[in-house]
């Protein structure tokens, strides 16, 4: 099909925004208003439809992902992931690689659950958002009650049956001033190899940031649907430069032990950017529109961050989900993002590394006068700077086919000639001994 991509990621609710927790920053919460009166289950009927022109759309291509998130997609039952497999079966083109992936709160994981994502070798991403006071600061049940110690519980059960699994930790407010704390919790404390970090930005308007700032959650009465729109964020949501130092924070501790060991998803797009190669973030790619959203209808999206009336692509029911990614409407959602980029990015040094972030959140003013700016900007460029000496030296590692963990040796000769009291080099104005040159402290 014309203009059609050779691949693409769906993010499929079969919940819809359903989900057993209440998270106060899911913005997702609210899009159950977009169906009244919905049962928030994809149909048998739907999941074959689904399947089978998934598979069909990715007929060229070498592998192809069925990625389930939510709302939470364990509430479904085993049986609906049961029959998923039978039908990725019956449908799969002769070579073709099916990966399954689900995204979960881990809450509802017991041992069955445990032995099916084994048995069909599920990458399982589990959310926490660090030690117990941070990840329970907003990640609360329907009653308001912590979660961590579920969470945990559903893990224990990924590490038990050996399931593939990697952390998406969301920065917010109350841990983005701990960086360090957060990533060592999850490397030291929890064993993770593979971390994602996404950022917390809550956009509002005058009209609905007091409603906004109690939280998107069912539980809040006379909540409005989440849609992009405003120039107000929410008491939660992490501030441009305080997202800059939560990155540096992990990135001298990782740059220093981790290179090769653990894979923080940002990290490796930076160095893939660096290098010239496409990364693995399509907040930092130059377009986008290749990461789109299935509702538990069959209803196709532009994106998951844009579930709302104006970026209704169609439904699968009544198009095929290739004719709709290559839709003329799809197609300019995914060129906007570097056709509307500001003057003020243009002109970056780091463009090639940043890109101007994702679409949702340009919503700031450039110091050029320009709306249109990326909330982040600021954290950003402090990043994209403070990382591109390192990553010019990793890039120059691989051109000469050694490895990037080469690099953790040049940063020990130079720690070892440091002084105690001499400033940090991640630049957030404490002595060495008391940052990254002190060891992690043990979580709580």
């Amino acid at each position: 099909m014309p203009g059609a991509p050779l691949a693409f990621h769906v993010m499929s609710k079969p919940t819809g925004a359903v989900c057993n927790l209440d998270c106060e920053y899911c913005f997702f919460l609210s899009k159950e208003m977009l169906y009244p009166g919905s049962k928030f289950r994809m149909a048998a009927g739907l999941q074959e439809t689904y399947i089978r022109q998934l598979l069909e759309a990715h007929a060229r291509a070498p592998e192809v992902v069925v990625a389930w998130q939510g709302g939470e997609p364990t509430m479904m039952g085993l049986d609906f992931f049961r029959r998923s497999i039978e039908l990725e079966r019956r449908y799969a083109r002769p070579g073709q690689r099916i990966l399954n992936t689900i995204q979960t709160n881990g809450t509802l994981l017991d041992d069955e659950w445990g032995r099916f994502l084994k048995e069909h070798d599920f990458l399982v991403g589990i959310s926490i958002d660090g030690p117990p006071e941070m990840h329970d600061a907003y990640r609360v049940d329907k009653g308001g009650k912590p979660t961590f110690g579920r969470v945990m519980r559903g893990l224990d059960v990924l590490k038990r049956h050996g399931v593939d699994w990697n952390v998406l930790t969301t920065v917010h407010a109350v841990n983005g001033d701990h960086g360090r704390t957060v990533y060592t919790f999850l490397r030291d404390e929890l064993g993770a190899a593979f971390i994602q970090y996404i950022p917390i930005i809550e956009r509002a308007t005058e009209q609905t940031l007091p409603i906004a700032d109690a939280g998107w959650g069912g539980g809040v009465k006379g909540r409005p649907l989440y849609t992009q729109d405003g120039n107000l964020v929410t008491h939660r949501s992490i501030g441009p430069g305080q997202y800059g130092r939560f990155l540096i924070d992990v990135f001298e501790e990782w740059v220093r032990r981790d290179i090769g060991t653990v894979y923080v998803q940002m990290f490796d797009t930076a160095l893939a950017n660096f290098y010239g190669e496409p990364g693995g973030m399509c907040v930092h790619a130059k377009t986008c529109g290749q990461q789109l959203a299935i509702e538990h209808t069959g209803d196709l999206y532009s994106c998951d961050h844009y579930v709302e009336p104006g970026y209704l692509l169609g439904n699968i029911a009544d198009r095929h989900m290739l004719e709709l990614v290559a839709s003329p409407a799809q197609r300019k959602f995914g060129q906007d993002k570097h056709d509307t980029l500001t003057r003020y990015c243009l002109d970056c040094d780091v463009r090639f590394a940043c890109n101007g972030g994702c679409p949702k959140d340009r919503f700031a003013t450039s110091p050029y006068g320009e709306p249109g700016q990326h909330y982040l900007c600021p954290g950003y460029k402090d990043f994209f700077h403070h990382v591109r000496q390192p990553m010019e030296a990793m890039t120059r590692l691989l051109r000469e086919d050694r490895a990037p963990s080469e690099l953790m040796a040049a940063y020990a000769a130079q720690d070892s000639q440091r002084g105690r009291n001499d400033p940090c080099p991640c630049g957030g104005g404490r002595t060495w001994k008391r940052c990254h040159g002190a060891a992690p402290a043990p979580a709580r």
